[in-house]
């Protein structure tokens, strides 16, 4: 599972004045050999949680999504695991998810086994790979507002058709789609638009099982060029459980998506 040949993230060009910047954080399994060393798991564990843990196929969905528009999105594609580090959670104590050992560093799975001994010190693995992502993530959202005068984040993620033993909210409705959202940086003419996009998969709601969505902390809260949304998709409309291949329904979900960025670049 060596990364020395890939980096860390990808940003693939869109359209220059796209305004869209699609979000694909956690669609790898890659974990670089110094970090594995620092997991506890054995390597059937391992291989196990990367199934639950991973959103699966999700980088293909937002390549395909993104072939299919007739202005091009932007994309940045995170090329670990987010067992290495977690770039969608706060670093600090804001975090809820470290309640279940599940911060910006995990200390511990799916199922609230142990991942990484109670010694673990985040600090160096936040500055190698949480802070230069975050950094990125930034620079690309500032150049949509340089081209465009806004940016559209879109996050881009699956969940697991039964709730696993870490999540905090898991006891909610699991459609198909779910649809997360921020008070501040989600219009309702982006809720509006998504919901009539993914309106044929069987049924879409907002904020359930999973809230949210990814602004950078730049932005977060304050600057209102910048909206987001996040799409979490059911895995088994477009996969075989946990971590296996993807089906047809991958097809689909590509042009709801195509559909809804179309969408977007009119209204949003």
């Amino acid at each position: 599972m060596s990364t020395a040949d890939r980096p860390p993230f990808r940003l693939l060009p869109g359209r220059p004045d796209s305004p869209v910047l699609l979000h694909v954080p956690h669609g790898s399994r890659a974990v670089p050999e110094d970090v594995r060393d620092g997991i506890l798991l054995d390597d059937g564990a391992l291989e196990r949680e990367l199934d639950h843990i991973t959103d699966s196929h999700t980088a293909e969905l937002a390549a395909r999504a993104a072939d299919a528009c007739a202005v091009r999105p932007w994309s940045l594609v995170n090329g670990l695991s987010r067992l290495v580090v977690d770039p969608e959670r706060f670093p600090d104590e804001r975090e809820e998810m470290r309640a279940v050992g599940m911060g910006a560093v995990y200390t511990h799975t799916t199922h609230r086994e142990r991942l990484r001994g109670p010694e673990t010190d985040p600090e160096p693995l936040l500055a190698t790979y949480f802070h230069p992502y975050a950094g990125a993530m930034t620079e690309a959202v500032d150049a949509r507002i340089a081209a465009a005068g806004r940016a559209v984040v879109i996050d881009v993620h699956s969940y697991p058709t039964a709730p696993l033993p870490y999540e905090l909210h898991g006891a909610g409705p699991r459609p198909p789609v779910c649809l997360g959202t921020d008070p501040f940086h989600t219009p309702p003419r982006l809720r509006a638009a998504a919901a009539d996009a993914f309106a044929g998969f069987g049924g879409t709601a907002f904020d359930t099982p999973f809230a949210g969505t990814y602004v950078p902390l730049k932005h977060y809260g304050t600057d209102r060029r910048v909206t987001a949304l996040m799409i979490e998709i059911r895995r088994d409309t477009y996969m075989t459980e946990p971590g296996g291949p993807a089906g047809p329904g991958l097809d689909a979900l590509a042009g709801a998506l195509a559909g809804a960025l179309a969408e977007l670049v009119a209204t949003c």
